[in-house]
């Protein structure tokens, strides 16, 4: 091996992760099984392409400002392959027009059973082209029609020998068929999403849906028998971690009593109260109804842990057939310690924000040269916006404009201790501070959206792997200072901290204000103790609660355990109810990560799982 290779060679990374010594290393991602071989071969080419990224691709400053740990470009092992982060996939065109994934042309479908069966297999397919998570932004819209076909079907079928029967008769029976259909439907869908591997056998897609408005009979048919196969759970009731179910609140819809889709809600609830999912957004929040204009398409649509895709300089301002090019985040830490006064951090914030645009704009101009090609089933399949045209030579700027470059951030609060002594949690002084801080990124990404005329915008970082390994760092600088390195992690994005006893109702109005400036993304949580499912009345207050502080997306936390022995799902204290089998190696302990479950906690590292200890419940 040569000096020169040997320089940006990770060699001591990689004994740690072959002889697997270095869990949090291992495990950065506690939906990759870091211990399988195919997680080990994932991980080593991660850390390998990210020395070579490093070395040979990024400019010198922001090499520096990565080493120094002021900011943290996300999935940079995928740099080299100019993918992108993610994209919402637009399932009904993918499914009329038919799909090729490599090996043959899949026509459309003629069911239910059959459409759903493909939209998990378009799921697995693009999810090798992009690094990050996909979407269906109208699931149940695209997916109403083969319902119908599903109906018509069985109509046709039953009138073949039910000639005495009237119409109405005969309907009737053909939707209690076509009901049965669905649900199993429904279920082989989840199913799928949980076992299905992509990324070399490393781990299933991270997949998302978006549902809740469509009031058609097969529209609201589909979304009754998804909650109700989601509240079953998997095979042996155990809770399904994807698809991360959202369920899209809008007024005159499903927001009141007597609005159509109103029970769909009810049952969403009941849903949550027990597997978790789905999670809310909200239509009608002042950021997202300036984009609706009463068609599907406009209505708000997350992916995964919190990624919103909206405003277009180029097209259409909604989220279909567009997603993220790359996000990078800002240690807000680590300025607060560097900064001699409140005058100096914004200077150095002014410093660090300039540099992340420079740096996303550099990964853009290296993505921009690779060919369609290279991406057979992202572009050569249509999902991406403008790319019906492309031909596998040609280069992806014109249709790579459509997504989103967005500067990510981490640590406001503890940021915010080291600048004032308290948190925006515990202080009005701090609150506003901690406003005027993230309005100023918000306004540096206007700007630079002006400035390249590209879709820059604003995302509250879903720090898993990056919460510990930003605090680590500066630890070693620092030391352990109260309120603000002497934790195993920094705070997510704008959150208060979990640790922090706080009315949820003052939780959401604090945290909800962020959100109209995150326009890239964002999630606030509200954590409840005990069974939840024994009082829906409550998360009912709750949701409202989010709707009334203006939050785009929010979820509710609450502890869901299942006993690997008998199937039990529910609360298990020092042993399960149902067999009392006490063996913590045969319970699994889900809980939400960033914005996604994880049925095992021993995959998650020790700074999300030293968070997890410390989350107080919000009365």
């Amino acid at each position: 091996m040569s000096t020169e290779v040997k320089d940006y060679f990770p060699l001591n990374k990689l004994d740690e992760i072959v002889y697997t010594s270095n869990h949090d290393l291992i495990q950065e991602n506690a939906n990759v099984d870091g211990n399988s071989p195919m997680g080990q071969m994932s991980k080593v080419s991660a850390e390998v392409t990210k020395s070579y990224a490093k070395e040979l691709i990024l400019s010198e400053d922001v090499r520096q400002a990565i080493d120094e740990n002021y900011i943290h470009p996300h999935d940079l092992d995928f740099l080299i392959t100019g993918t992108t982060t993610c994209c919402q996939i637009p399932l009904g065109k993918v499914l009329k027009d038919g799909f090729n994934t490599g090996h043959g042309h899949m026509r459309e479908p003629k069911d239910i059973v059959s459409a759903m069966a493909l939209a998990s297999i378009i799921f697995q397919s693009n999810q090798n082209m992009q690094h990050g998570g996909q979407s269906y932004p109208m699931f149940e819209y695209d997916l109403a029609p083969y319902v119908n076909k599903t109906f018509e079907k069985n109509k046709k079928r039953i009138q073949s020998y039910a000639t005495s029967y009237t119409a109405e008769e005969i309907d009737e029976i053909a939707w209690q068929e076509t009901n049965r259909d669905v649900y199993q439907a429904c279920e082989a869908f989840i199913h799928n999403c949980n076992s299905m591997h992509s990324r070399g056998g490393g781990q299933v897609p991270f997949v998302s849906i978006n549902y809740g408005t469509d009031t058609s009979k097969a529209g609201r048919l589909l979304i009754k028998n998804l909650l109700l196969a989601t509240k079953a759970g998997l095979g042996n009731g155990e809770t399904p971690i994807f698809p991360i179910q959202i369920f899209k609140m809008k007024k005159g819809i499903n927001f009141e009593p007597g609005e159509l889709n109103y029970d769909l809600y009810q049952l969403a609830l009941e849903t949550t109260a027990k597997r978790l999912f789905p999670n809310f957004s909200f239509i009608d929040s002042t950021f997202n109804k300036v984009h609706y204009d009463g068609t599907p398409e406009s209505e708000v649509a997350y992916m995964g842990c919190r990624t919103r895709v909206m405003a277009n300089r180029h097209g259409e301002e909604n989220g279909v057939q567009r997603g993220n090019l790359s996000f990078t985040s800002i240690n807000l830490v680590k300025l607060a310690l560097a900064a001699k006064n409140e005058f100096d951090y914004f200077k150095l914030l002014d410093y660090y924000t300039g540099l992340t645009i420079k740096q996303l704009m550099e990964r853009f101009d290296f993505q921009t040269k690779k060919k369609a090609g290279n991406f057979p089933f992202l572009y050569g399949q249509h999902i991406w916006r403008g790319s019906e045209n492309l031909q596998q030579e040609d280069k992806l700027g014109d249709v790579l404009k459509q997504g989103t470059l967005s500067i990510g951030f981490i640590g406001l609060a503890e940021a915010l201790v080291a600048l004032t002594g308290k948190h925006h949690g515990e202080s009005e002084e701090s609150y506003q501070l901690g406003y005027r801080i993230i309005q100023y990124l918000r306004d540096r990404v206007n700007q630079a959206s002006e400035d390249y005329d590209l879709n820059f915008s604003l995302i509250a970082t879903p720090a898993e792997g990056l919460s510990g390994k930003f605090t680590r760092k500066d630890q070693a600088v620092f030391g352990k200072i109260p309120g603000i390195t002497d934790r195993d992690y920094y705070t997510n994005s704008f959150h208060v901290p979990v640790y922090y006893s706080i009315k949820s109702i003052d939780k959401a109005k604090i945290e909800g204000s962020f959100h109209r400036l995150c326009n890239g993304g964002h999630i606030t949580y509200i954590e409840c103790d005990g069974d939840v499912s024994k009082n829906i009345k409550a998360l009912d207050v709750l949701v409202r609660a989010m709707a009334a502080a203006d939050i785009g997306y929010g979820a509710i936390n609450h502890p869901v355990d299942q006993c690997g022995v008998c199937g039990y799902s529910g609360i298990i204290e020092n042993a399960c109810p149902n067999c009392q089998n006490a063996d913590e190696s045969r319970i699994g302990r889900i809980r939400r990560i960033t914005g996604y479950l994880v049925g095992d906690m021993k995959r998650w590292n020790s700074a999300k799982c030293a968070e997890e200890k410390e989350r107080v419940k919000h009365q």
